[in-house]
């Protein structure tokens, strides 16, 4: 599993080791590193031609130290001195190793550029000459690889407040920074590069991790030799409409697709017939104005992708959520909770699994400023609703009272079409009839729905069907590749 960190907690944690060895010993583990990342990242060091952008702070000199073994192997090295102060060690450092110092305006095309601008401290937009610099560098075509956290990025909450740097590669030091887990940032900081400073023994417990592909296979449910379709869970499912009959069928198929041992769908006379043409194996029911009991025995309830907002709706939601059976509550139930919170005052397993506008009819908040602070907004959501939170987006993000905010690291830019949510929705209500809680049911449905979208995509437009389609190929591959890792 990954963890995270914000940068006090990081800056302690220096601390606390600086005290225990030589002074500069730290800076000088970062910049090998460094410059170890940026040695593969070139064609080859000899010849190459590598500019550094250069602020005042320790970050500063981590580059520069950097900069000194890269031109010491050879490269020609060229630092732009940005900040009002510069750091005397590593300035020194480099020009012994043949570096030299350039003005802004002689940038050019080099085949790599390092942003060493502004450290784990940086807050709000670049200001200049920074900005120029940042801009400069996009400009160049080189690649651009951030030093600890691309400058312009708040290093623990992801925020963009203004221009940043957008690097292909981030080399951070220690443990990793939140900020780099978290769009905007994430997108701003490309491939993050983890270089071990030896901080592990001095970090707290961690609020942000990320479940791996290990971590994923372990938590996957599998039946065992007497496993039975009601031993491997059984989900239920109230979606569709007479205008959105397609959302039963996708939220069936993330069902079926994720390995339910049995779906039981309930909805309108037209959803029901197209969950039937698609799905034989769902058991169906035309729901009109039965209770909800009579679909028969479910162990949990995936509740409203294309149901509606009628008054029929609103009774079906407030029926099952006074049930103490585990619901996922998406969609067209997230309106009706928005509209009525009481609802989800239960004491029963609660997953909400909304995106930003969802969650901002709920919170009362703006999406926009829920999209530019995630983990803000998601803790704030747990707060006050007292259930799991799932927020839907280019970062998806799962929270519960106590536990870390988890990041999922999975998924493709081709996931934003309509659809693809009522297929995650099918994917943890499975998770969460086979047993699992809904902490882990969002983070480890999150985590399928991703790998699981690229399998379908591979660069290509895909429609919501093809991600519950590829879920078995991406479920065998990790429970191989676990197999083979034991």
């Amino acid at each position: 599993m990954w963890t995270a960190f914000t940068s006090d907690q990081v800056r302690q944690a220096e601390h606390a080791l600086m005290a225990l060895v030589p002074d500069g010993e730290l800076m000088q583990r970062a910049a090998a590193g460094l410059a170890a990342v940026c040695a593969r990242l070139l064609p080859g060091v000899y010849g190459s031609r590598v500019v550094l952008l250069v602020g005042g702070g320790d970050n500063g000199g981590d580059t520069l130290y950097a900069g000194a073994r890269l031109a010491a192997r050879g490269a020609r090295v060229e630092a732009v001195l940005a900040g009002s102060r510069t750091h005397e060690g590593g300035l020194a450092a480099l020009r012994r190793a043949g570096g030299q110092v350039i003005e802004a305006g002689e940038v050019g095309v080099p085949d790599l550029v390092l942003d060493g601008l502004l450290g784990i401290g940086g807050k709000g937009g670049l200001r200049e000459p920074y900005a120029t610099l940042a801009r400069a560098a996009a400009e160049s075509g080189a690649m651009v690889v951030a030093v600890d956290v691309p400058s312009g990025v708040d290093s623990g909450t992801g925020e963009v407040a203004g221009e940043a740097v957008k690097a292909q590669v981030t080399v951070t030091f220690g443990a990793r920074k939140a900020g780099l887990l978290v769009d905007p940032g994430a997108e701003r900081a490309g491939i993050v590069e983890l270089v071990d400073i030896g901080l592990t023994p001095h970090l707290p417990e961690p609020e942000i991790t990320a479940l791996t592909a290990r971590d994923v296979a372990r938590l996957l449910p599998a039946p065992g030799i007497e496993s039975d379709k009601y031993r491997r869970g059984v989900v239920g499912v109230l979606a569709g409409s007479d205008r959105f009959a397609g959302a039963a069928v996708l939220a069936v198929g993330g069902a079926v697709r994720a390995g339910a041992g049995m779906v039981r769908f309930a909805g309108p006379q037209d959803a029901v017939h197209q969950v039937r043409a698609r799905w034989p194996e769902a058991v169906t029911t035309v729901l009109k104005d039965d209770p909800v009991e009579e679909v028969g025995r479910v162990q949990a309830w995936v509740l409203g992708p294309g149901m509606g907002t009628d008054e029929r709706a609103r009774r079906i939601a407030a029926e099952v959520l006074a049930t103490g059976l585990p619901v996922i509550v998406d969609a067209d139930a997230l309106t009706i909770v928005a509209n009525d919170p009481g609802l989800l005052r239960r004491e029963a397993p609660t997953l909400i699994t909304p995106h930003a506008g969802e969650l901002g009819r709920i919170l009362g908040a703006d999406p926009k400023d829920i999209e530019a602070r995630r983990i803000e907004h998601v803790r704030r959501a747990v707060e006050e609703l007292q259930v799991t939170v799932l927020l839907k987006g280019s970062t998806t993000l799962v929270a519960e009272q106590g536990r870390p905010v988890r990041v999922n690291t999975t998924g493709t830019s081709w996931l934003a079409t309509a659809g693809t949510g009522d297929v995650l929705s099918g994917i943890s209500g499975t998770l969460l009839a086979a047993g699992l809680s809904p902490y882990d049911a969002g983070s480890t449905a999150a985590f399928l729905h991703g790998l699981a979208a690229r399998k379908a995509a591979e660069g290509a437009p895909i429609a919501a069907l093809d991600v519950a389609v590829s879920l078995p190929d991406v479920i065998r591959h990790l429970r191989t590749a676990a197999n083979m890792d034991a």
